[in-house]
């Protein structure tokens, strides 16, 4: 079921298992989409659009749930680019992002020199848990 990686079927479900999901049919499917490719940033669309073409027989609504279901579980990261766009993320650790314009594609920045400075403080029994960072990005123009 690994798409050209070294994920096993079985490997697949161990982390769906891992993660306190039940590893059912549909699950462990879209969980091979998502994981078996490496880190990845995709939206719910586009994962659907990839279950059908593997022949995984899955509403979009389906796909939605699965992957809130992931997203609580840990297993992805949720990325609001745009108003409308949600993209997850399989690399869960902390990092930022450029987003192409345009091409609706959002790709990792690797590590280097972002940081963020003057954060304000949380309120009263609240921590700051993450702060993302992304950056647009657009082809010069002229």
């Amino acid at each position: 079921m690994a798409s050209g990686s070294d994920y096993t079927a079985e490997d697949i479900e161990k982390r769906v298992r891992s993660a306190g999901l039940r590893p059912t049919r549909q699950r462990v499917a879209l969980a091979d989409l998502l994981f078996a490719q490496g880190d990845r940033h995709l939206s719910a669309e586009e994962l659907h659009e990839e279950a059908v073409v593997a022949g995984v027989a899955v509403s979009l609504a389906t796909v939605y749930n699965t992957l809130h279901q992931f997203t609580d579980a840990g297993l992805l990261r949720i990325l609001a680019v745009e108003g409308a766009r949600t993209y997850f993320d399989t690399n869960t650790s902390d990092h930022h992002h450029f987003y192409i314009e345009g091409e609706n594609r959002v790709m990792d920045i690797e590590h280097g020199p972002v940081g963020v400075t003057n954060l304000p403080e949380p309120p009263e029994g609240m921590e700051i848990a993450n702060v993302d960072i992304i950056i647009r990005l657009r082809p010069k123009r002229g």
